[in-house]
Order: structure tokens, then sequence, then C-alpha cells
């Protein structure tokens, strides 16, 4: 198959295009840097020629909230319009669990959007809800740190190794479409608090964490169920401390 991965040079989309080629297929990764920008449009009839699939693992630059809904809804657009007008069979979406429960996350609301364009367009779709990258682990530490501490709430929380992720989608990809979801989490549950005051402490990292029930998660502040999946889930086998100690963290 040939399969176009928008936003292949990023963290999944790079694993994936890896993945796919592994398998046989002509994996092609299209992002501003390689002359594709689903924003503009430019680009897209020309990569799309004789796609198959389409895979979009696309992030926005900016997380406020207009911006980010702005860039999913505009690009999922163009994207939508281009596979049309190439005969394109299978949309891919990688998305955010939890996304559909919490409107008022600016984020997952952004991404709502995405979905409900896809949902509606003519094309063929699969969309993938992940949890949490292990890889964004320490950027979420960051965001979370007031005055130097780390305020964690003390919900449910089940990252998964990016490497995980890819695997599913690129499964999902050469699958016939889905037109529905599937949700890939991690092997272990944890209290998102705990995670980190481990995590930080693996990384040797002093910031003390701080169990905060008011603690906010891009903007709201989450409950029990925000950012784990349902029954039925795809789990990962890699764990958090076998993931640190493969990847030297």
């Amino acid at each position: 198959m040939k399969i176009v991965v928008i936003g292949g040079t990023g963290l999944i989309g790079s694993k994936l295009v890896a993945k796919l080629g592994e398998h046989g297929h002509e994996a092609v990764a299209a992002a501003p840097k390689t002359g594709v920008n689903t924003l503009t449009g430019e680009g897209l009839a020309e990569v799309l020629e004789n796609a198959d699939v389409v895979v979009d693992v696309s992030n926005s630059p900016s997380f406020e909230d207009a911006a980010v809904l702005d860039f999913f809804t505009t690009s999922t657009r163009n994207l939508l319009a281009a596979e049309k007008a190439a005969g394109v069979g299978h949309h891919v979406v990688l998305s955010v669990v939890g996304s559909d429960r919490r409107p008022d996350i600016g984020y997952f609301r952004a991404k709502t959007a995405q979905e409900a364009l896809v949902k509606e367009s003519s094309v063929p779709y699969s969309l993938v809800h992940a949890t949490q990258f292990f890889e964004f682990g320490p950027s979420i530490a960051d965001g979370a740190t007031s005055d130097g501490k780390v305020h964690m709430p003390p919900v449910a929380y089940q990252p998964v190794a990016g490497d995980e992720v890819a695997r599913t989608v690129g499964r999902t990809a050469v699958a016939a479409p889905l037109n529905g979801l599937v949700e890939i989490a991690g092997p272990t549950r944890y209290r998102m608090d705990e995670f980190f005051r481990d995590a930080l402490k693996a990384w040797g990292d002093p910031r003390e964490v701080v169990t905060d029930p008011k603690a906010q998660y891009f903007g709201a502040v989450p409950d029990e169920t925000t950012l784990v999946p349902g029954d039925g889930a795809v789990l990962g086998e890699t764990t958090y401390e076998d993931w640190l100690r493969r990847s030297g963290g």
C-alpha cells in the first residue's frame, strides 16, 4: 500500500513510517519540512496521488484554545477534500483518550471537532485514541510546575510507549476502515501524582510533587476517568520502568 503519514517527521509519525516500511509498504512522510502543508493545502494533491491510506498524526504548534481548534479544523478540511479528489480509501486519525468526554478542555474540544469532520466525510475512517505518551512525561511535569513544585491531581493515569501507539496506528491503517474507534493505553494504571513522584525520582529531578486535587491538565481539572480508556482498549506491553531503562532515561 501507499500510505501517506501527515506529521510523518514527528515523534509518532517517524516511528510509524519506519514500521510501515519494514512491512513492505510505501510509507511517505508528509510535513511542512517535506513540502506538504495541510493548513495551506501546499503539496497535498501531489503527495496523495495513488495513495491508499492517509494517516494523520500531526499536531498543532500552539495549544492555545483558538489556535489549536483552527489548526485541526482547517488542516482536516483541506486534507479530506484532497483525499476525496485523489480517491483515498481510508483516513486514520490519532486522537486522545477522553477527548469525547471533556469538551471543557480546549485541546480535547479541538480534537473532537476534528473527529466530527472526519465522521461527516465520505472517506472511510478509523480513529485511534491514545493515552499520554511516556515520552511526554517531562513536558507534562514542566507544565504542572508552579513555584518550583510539580502539582499533580490524584486521578487515574495510564500512559503508553510511543512505539506501541505507532504499532497500533499502523495495524489500524493497513486493516479495513473501522468507521469507529480503538483505544490504546499502557499496561499499568497509576495515580497521576504517584506516577510523577516516582518518575521524577527516576529522572534525578529534585522537584517535589504535590498532590493537588485542583491541579489542571490542559487548562481544566481532570476527573477520575478523563485520562484513562474504557473497557476493550488495546493495552501495550511495555511498562514505564522498562521503557525508561531502554531509553537510557
